[in-house]
C-alpha cells in the first residue's frame, strides 16, 4: 500500500528576500529525516512536485525551494502546457531566458540561501534531528555539492543527476569544494550531455577521490541531459528508474 503524503506551498525567509518552496511529507503527523530537493533550471512544476512526493512516500520530509526566487515566484518562466513536453532543442529561448537568472546565483548568494533552506528543515517539527540528505538535478546537482561543502556538519548525503558544469576551469567550479565535503555523495552523469563532457566527468571524480570523499560516480549510457525529468524530451525511463534506485539506497544508508 502506497504511503499517503501531504504537500503544501511555503515561504522561506532568506537574507536576500523570500523564497517560495514546496514542502511534502508522509501524512502521519510524525517527524521524518529531512531531504533538500534542488530543482532543475526550469523550476518548480508538477513533474518535480511528483518527484518530491515520491521521496516523501519513502519516509522523508522534503523541501524543494525555488532557488531562482530573486527573479520571481514560481513559475519562473512560461513553459509548454502539459502534456506537451519541454524541448530545449525546439525552443532556444528557454535557456536564453534562464541564463541571466542562473548566472546571477553566485556561490556567495547561494551559500546564504542554502543556510536558510537548511535552517527551515532543522526548525521544522516534521523533521527529525540530525544532518539531512540532498538531491539535485541539472542546475541543482552543483548546488547539492556546494551545500555539502559549505555545511559539512549539516549534510549526511548528497546526490546529483545530469549535473551541468561540475568541474570547469573556473575558480569557483563546484568540484573545488570537494576537500570540505564529509557527506557521502552519489552522482549519476549522462553520457550524452554536452554540459558535462567526458573530461569534466573524469576531473570531477578525480577531485572527489583526491579529497578522500566517500562517493560513487556513474555514467548512464544512452542518457541525455535531463534524463530524470518526465516532462521533457530528453527523459530516459531506464536512466530514471536507475536514478531512483541509487537515490533511495543512498538515503536509506545515511539518514
Amino acid at each position: 500500500m502506497a504511503t499517503a503524503v501531504r504537500g503544501t506551498s511555503v515561504d522561506i525567509t532568506t537574507s536576500d528576500g523570500t523564497a517560495d518552496a514546496y514542502l511534502v511529507r508522509p501524512d502521519d503527523g510524525l517527524a521524518h529525516p529531512g531531504v533538500l530537493f534542488y530543482m532543475s533550471a526550469f523550476g518548480i512544476r508538477p513533474a518535480l512536485r511528483a518527484m518530491a512526493d515520491r521521496i516523501a512516500a519513502g519516509g522523508y520530509t522534503v523541501l524543494m525551494p525555488n532557488v531562482l526566487y530573486r527573479h520571481g515566484r514560481t513559475p519562473i518562466i512560461e513553459l509548454p502546457e502539459p502534456p506537451a513536453p519541454i524541448d530545449p532543442a525546439a525552443d532556444p529561448t528557454l535557456f536564453r531566458r534562464l541564463s541571466p537568472m542562473i548566472e546571477a546565483l553566485t556561490p556567495e548568494r547561494f551559500t546564504r540561501d542554502a543556510d536558510a533552506y537548511l535552517r527551515r528543515l532543522a526548525d521544522s517539527p516534521l523533521v527529525t534531528d540530525g544532518p539531512v540528505g540532498i538531491t539535485g538535478y541539472c542546475l541543482g546537482a552543483g548546488l547539492a555539492l556546494r551545500t555539502a561543502g559549505a555545511f559539512p556538519d549539516r549534510v549526511a548525503a548528497a546526490a546529483g543527476f545530469h549535473g551541468s558544469y561540475l568541474a570547469t576551469d573556473s575558480p569557483d567550479s563546484p568540484h573545488l569544494v570537494a576537500e570540505r565535503v564529509t557527506a557521502e555523495l552519489y552522482f549519476g552523469h549522462a553520457d550524452q550531455d554536452r554540459s558535462l563532457p567526458a573530461e569534466e566527468i573524469d576531473r570531477f571524480a578525480a577531485a572527489l577521490a583526491a579529497a578522500g570523499v566517500k562517493h560513487t560516480c556513474e555514467v548512464y549510457e544512452g542518457a541525455r541531459h535531463g534524463f530524470t525529468q518526465t516532462d521533457t524530451v530528453p527523459y530516459h525511463p531506464e536512466g530514471d528508474a536507475r536514478h531512483w534506485d541509487a537515490l533511495f539506497e543512498l538515503l536509506g544508508r545515511t539518514l
